[in-house]
């Protein structure tokens, strides 16, 4: 062989603004992609924007295809929503479906404090709501900053009332105390875990008293309140699916606008990138879909999770429109596809380097991460790519000149965490997870570089455009 300099044979991490800072259009898809954080909250909220979207784009609603008794043929793009809180939704290719297709899943649930059944106290004359937390948080990062409820309460006619307060400039927003400093010698004494306790985050909602003869004045006033401009009363926040989240907009971040700052980018950035990749699919060979799950936060249970049995569903109900359907035909299908999982990754901090393998990590503003495994000391709860699809990846990046690294999940003793490429894996597809680098994930705001967000979704349309 003949010599060959150094730097053509080793892994280089690059660079992506000596490549993209000039790329119109990034800038426009990172406007974009800061108005739909700013708006979308929920996985309700999601969903309800994932879905007017889809129709603007000509998307059909799978449940009337199948009552018309029509059939699905290439070029078609339905949708099917799972309870409010997911969805799948399918472009139909030219080759024949039990050959496989191309699937990303992404999440639509992030870390936040959900409302308790039964949340009103009053005590000395202040009104709190209580909370229990959502997945896996710092509970002292949640103290002292201003939040908005999201959510819905059900009538006990069945009607749907919609909350939204704490994101216009005229609404109030929330808060949950915390010591100050001056009476927290006690406090200070604690450590990082303890120092708030859960049921400690409790969210001062009111002060103003009622003039009723009633012992809970100002309980009475905020029911009255509540009764008056949303009909409802105690009774129907048992039946409620309320958020509290952090207040206010997506924003650029550091002195050159190089970053966003956002509540809830891991995992809504993949939700954003992915479906947006799916609006671009036009002529394809193979079909596409993107699915919309939540609860990862939680372990990826109930029926809106990635363990239920509505994508198999889904894809069962496509297959009888389009080629047919039996229990065996599925089967092929599902293992003959790729499948990505698209999350966030925890990106190198220099303010906490102890916890990074420098060497395996990844970097703000150096490309989509391609992770052969994750999961948690000792790979368990891991997927583990196989070397060819991960290849397969890599050839396909190349080709479309994406920008890439690989990184794992912090040091190996040091924590983790898992995907649901696992769970697509079990169907004998081909999966693995693409991630987008994140500074201070699952804290109420975090930090991600425009150029990886732009990055991952050129990545996403690239797994949906590949020939091979």
């Amino acid at each position: 062989m003949g010599f060959k300099d150094y730097n053509d044979l080793k892994m280089v991490r690059k660079c992506l603004w000596k490549q993209r800072i000039n790329d119109k259009e990034l800038y426009y898809f990172t406007d974009e992609f800061k108005d739909f954080m700013s708006k979308v909250k929920t996985e309700r909220e999601t969903i309800n924007y994932c879905i007017e979207v889809a129709k603007r784009h000509g998307f059909m609603d799978l449940d009337e295809v199948i009552s018309t008794g029509r059939k699905l043929k290439e070029g078609d793009k339905v949708y099917k929503i799972n309870r409010g809180k997911g969805a799948a939704f399918f472009v139909i290719g030219y080759e024949i479906m039990t050959k496989g297709f191309n699937l990303i899943a992404a999440h639509t649930d992030c870390p936040r404090l959900d409302i308790k059944p039964k949340p009103l106290y009053e005590d000395r004359g202040y009104v709190l709501l209580d909370t229990h937390y959502y997945g896996s948080i710092k509970k002292y990062q949640w103290t002292t900053l201003p939040l908005a409820l999201h959510g819905i309460v059900i009538k006990k006619d069945g009607g749907i009332i919609e909350i939204n307060i704490g994101e216009e400039n005229k609404d109030p927003v929330f808060y949950i105390s915390d010591l100050l400093i001056h009476l927290s010698e006690e406090q200070m004494q604690k450590n990082l875990l303890t120092g708030i306790n859960g049921e400690d985050l409790n969210i001062v909602f009111g002060s103003i008293p009622s003039d009723f003869p009633v012992d809970e004045k100002v309980k009475h006033n905020i029911l009255n309140i509540l009764n008056e401009k949303y009909e409802i009363n105690e009774e129907d926040l048992v039946f409620a699916e309320l958020e509290a989240v952090p207040s206010g907009i997506a924003r650029d971040s550091g002195l050159d606008k190089s970053m966003i700052m956002a509540y809830g980018q891991d995992d809504r950035a993949g939700v954003f990138t992915s479906f947006s990749a799916l609006l671009k699919v036009k002529d394809s060979y193979k079909t596409n879909a993107v699915l919309l799950v939540d609860k990862e936060e939680t372990g990826n249970f109930g029926s809106t999770g990635a363990h239920s049995k509505f994508f198999e569903q889904v894809v069962s109900e496509i297959l009888d429109l389009t080629c047919g359907y039996n229990g065996l035909k599925l089967l092929e299908t599902l293992k003959n596809s790729k499948m990505l999982s698209v999350d966030g990754i925890c990106a190198y901090d220099p303010n906490y380097s102890s916890v990074f393998d420098v060497n395996n990590t990844a970097y703000l503003g150096c490309g989509v991460v391609i992770n052969k495994y994750n999961g948690v000391k000792g790979k368990i709860e891991t997927n583990d790519a196989s070397p060819e699809f991960l290849n397969y990846l890599r050839s396909i990046f190349y080709e479309n000149d994406i920008i890439w690294q690989h990184a794992e999940f912090g040091k190996v003793d040091g924590g983790g965490s898992e995907t649901i490429s696992y769970i697509l894996g079990q169907y004998g597809a081909e999966a693995g997870d693409i991630s987008l680098p994140i500074i201070g994930m699952h804290s109420p705001f975090e930090i991600t570089s425009k150029a990886d967000i732009y990055e991952l979704y050129r990545a996403c349309r690239a797994f949906f455009t590949s020939k091979k």
